[in-house]
């Protein structure tokens, strides 16, 4: 065997390093605007306002519009709904401790559960603008531009966008339970006087 051969691979170099030091840039300008939501939205609202003018402008792209509008919906949905659902928790309390065995309190006067969300912001606002994004894109191209009937379209949402709203509003008031924050208490430490 040689000396200079020792049997370690060398470091990788090329395309992969390149990526992961891209990746790990993209990530850290993504932490960094973690703590400031309402700018994110306001970006995110408008490029959505954008795609709306250029769609309008166009028109054209309406599978495309469709899509993002039952996308942006189910992102909503999973936004509004608890991680953990209380209406199988009902049941599984129902069951008794004698098949699942000894465990902590699951009724809501035992213990104080906060509300955890299936889909959290950062993720719902993520989500949101790739795809607002990916539609952009997908209008810049005549292919994704489908001749359809926009208004059959546009009711089909309306209907799903009120029917699917409708019964999370019930689970919410059935089940005691509301997905925002606002209006609720925010303590801070103790303001220090000083002239």
């Amino acid at each position: 065997m040689n000396s200079t051969d020792s049997g370690a691979m060398p470091p990788p170099t090329g395309l992969p390093v390149q990526a992961t030091m891209f990746q790990r840039k993209v990530q850290k300008m993504l932490d960094q605007t973690a703590p400031y939501p309402t700018p994110r939205w306001g970006v995110t609202g408008a490029l959505l306002v954008l795609y709306c003018i250029r769609v309008f402008l166009a028109q054209g792209w309406y599978i495309v519009t469709y899509a993002l509008g039952i996308y942006l919906l189910n992102l909503f949905l999973a936004f509004l709904t608890p991680k953990f659902d209380p209406a199988t928790e009902d049941s599984l309390d129902n069951a008794g401790p004698e098949e699942d065995g000894p465990g902590l309190p699951t009724k809501t006067n035992d213990e104080f559960r906060p509300f955890i969300r299936r889909l959290p912001e950062f993720k719902f606002w993520m989500s949101a603008t790739r795809a607002i994004g990916l539609s952009i894109f997908c209008s810049m191209f005549r292919f994704f531009d489908v001749p359809v009937f926009w208004p059959i379209l546009l009711m089909y949402f309306i209907i799903l966008f009120t029917m699917t709203m409708r019964r999370q509003i019930r689970h919410m008031i059935k089940h005691k339970y509301v997905p925002w924050n606002f209006g609720k208490k925010k303590y801070s430490g103790a303001k220090s006087e000083s002239k």
